[in-house]
């Protein structure tokens, strides 16, 4: 065991190279503290590089850290457009893989180094003498030891997703073999390497989040380009209002249009709901399709199951560690009521720091999307202020730990933005149109609304102007359809058309919570 003389200049191990890792790297690195970053993987944004082809909900401004800025700049980084949206590919490449490969980190991320266990240098969870005096001892894959004064994990969330079964068991023959080929977890890439696996087939989608209505949206952009793609769609509450979201009165305008198209899409047939669907069991057929079966009601028969339940942290590198977890979440009791998702959105969660997630286990940090436990509700820039409070305490300045502070988009007037404007263009792309259709649809429909009995009347009507198969103007207009109409009335079109008077259009689909709300 390392004496008290030594302990205090062991380095402070980070575990994970995402976001939230390499922010906290950054700011122990300002503050000229030894660290060290271990990541699973071969590269910055390991797991954000999985899901590469989502673009983000929250724009630039929002998921880019203070301190990483700051080594960035004087390097020649220029700082991506501020009110754009990247997608997991553009975050690593334009902003993970730079910092990581700045002299001040780059010498300190170890990649290929995976963490088994965690635990006091010759202590256990039980003993106490001498326990904050002991250095903590880190167990590597390999198993290689390592000694830290503190641990921060921020290895997030994506390894271990939720189950598909209601009750937070696996459902019954879900973890057979013969399925492994049958059910994806959340956000496949539809549109892309993913593409043949779901073209032409009946997907079931399992989930009422951010990612479902990715992979919802997604599949109905396909079913355009794809004959025979037919969606089914299952969340196991009674009412889909949730799942819309907020509409255009969302302060990130990304996350209100998804809520909105998805809202379209289901009105207008494009996709089949199953409400109050909890899943019970899952087998192969004979004909080699996937028989769901819910916990009451109606079984149904498809080709492909996408599981978009969410996920959950996995806290067993720590069971010798002393850590107290909320029974519900499995965040820290402190922090639980703040990010309850029955109570709160990612706009509504009060700012926190070192305080809230303290564990009894002196100098052990839980961060990023694993700190929120079960709760979708994180933001990136949470997760950097969560850092910059730790790392302030580490360094002893408690002033500025316990100052924390942050700004996070909430339920409001939203403006639209460039980036949201490019986005257009790929989506039109993608369907083969030309990139200034989507403004053209814009302007049709809303000039339909006074005319027609809703949104997709005002498509349809819109369609047949600009000569556009009826299909296809639908896929197009749940991408923009919080530029159309906000889906509260037609006392609310001329609003509509003031906001779309300067030819903006909102951000679309496909965008996610994947570190922006809710990942890490």
């Amino acid at each position: 065991m390392a004496d008290s003389g030594t302990w205090h200049n062991l380095p402070v191990l980070v575990i994970g190279a995402g976001p939230v890792g390499l922010a906290a790297a950054a700011h122990l690195a300002e503050r000229n503290l030894p660290f060290v970053v271990v990541e699973a993987g071969d590269s910055p944004g390991a797991a954000v590089r999985e899901w590469g082809h989502v673009r983000l909900f929250s724009p630039w401004q929002y998921n880019t850290d203070a301190a990483a800025r700051r080594l960035l700049e004087p390097t020649g980084w220029t700082p991506p457009p501020g009110d754009e949206l990247p997608t997991g590919a553009e975050l690593v490449d334009a902003y993970l893989a730079p910092l990581a490969a700045h002299p001040a980190l780059a010498p300190h991320i170890r990649y290929r180094s995976r963490v088994v266990a965690i635990s006091r240098d010759g202590i256990d969870r039980v003993r106490t003498a001498g326990r904050e005096q002991a250095p903590f001892v880190i167990r590597m894959a390999d198993g290689e030891e390592l000694l830290a004064r503190a641990v921060i994990d921020a290895s997030g969330t994506w390894r271990t997703p939720n189950v598909l079964g209601v009750n937070g068991l696996p459902a019954h023959g879900e973890t057979d073999p013969a399925l492994a080929g049958k059910i994806t977890g959340a956000l496949p890439d539809v549109l892309g390497a993913d593409r043949d696996r779901f073209a032409g087939l009946h997907t079931l989608v399992v989930g009422a989040g951010h990612s479902a209505a990715n992979t919802l949206l997604a599949l109905a952009e396909l079913a355009e380009q794809e004959p025979g793609t037919t969606i089914t769609w299952a969340v196991r509450g009674g009412d889909l209002g949730r799942a819309f979201g907020g509409g255009d009165a969302d302060a990130l305008p990304g996350r209100g249009a998804l809520g909105t198209g998805l809202r379209l899409l289901v009105e207008s047939g494009r996709v089949a709901v199953r409400t109050g669907f909890g899943v019970r069991a899952v087998r192969l057929t004979p004909d080699g399709r996937v028989e769901v079966t819910p916990r009451i009601g109606e079984s149904i028969v498809v080709d492909r199951v996408v599981s978009a339940t969410g996920f959950r942290p996995d806290h067993s590198i720590a069971s010798e560690l002393r850590v107290n977890l909320d029974p519900a979440l499995g965040c820290t009791r402190a922090l639980a009521p703040l990010i309850d998702p029955n109570v709160h959105s990612c706009g509504t969660v009060r700012p926190h720091g070192v305080d809230e997630l303290a564990h009894p286990e002196p100098g052990y940090f839980v961060v990023g999307m694993k700190s929120y436990g079960r709760a979708p509700t994180f933001l990136l820039a949470t997760g950097y202020e969560q850092v910059r409070s730790i790392t302030a305490a580490l360094a002893g300045d408690w002033e500025a730990a316990r100052a924390v502070h942050l700004e996070l988009p909430e339920t409001g007037v939203c403006s639209a933005t460039a980036g949201a404007r490019a986005v257009a263009a790929d989506v039109a792309a993608r369907l083969g149109l030309p990139a200034d259709l989507p403004v053209k649809l814009v302007s049709a429909a809303i000039g339909h609304l006074a005319t027609t009995s809703d949104l997709q009347a005002a498509v349809q009507a819109a369609a047949r102007d600009l000569g556009l198969a009826p299909d296809t103007a639908l896929t197009l207009a749940a991408a923009i359809a919080d530029q159309i109409q906000p889906l509260t009335g037609a006392n609310t079109a001329v609003q509509a058309t003031k906001n779309t008077s300067t030819g903006e259009l909102l951000p679309l689909t496909p965008v996610s919570t994947q570190g922006g709300c809710c990942n890490g």
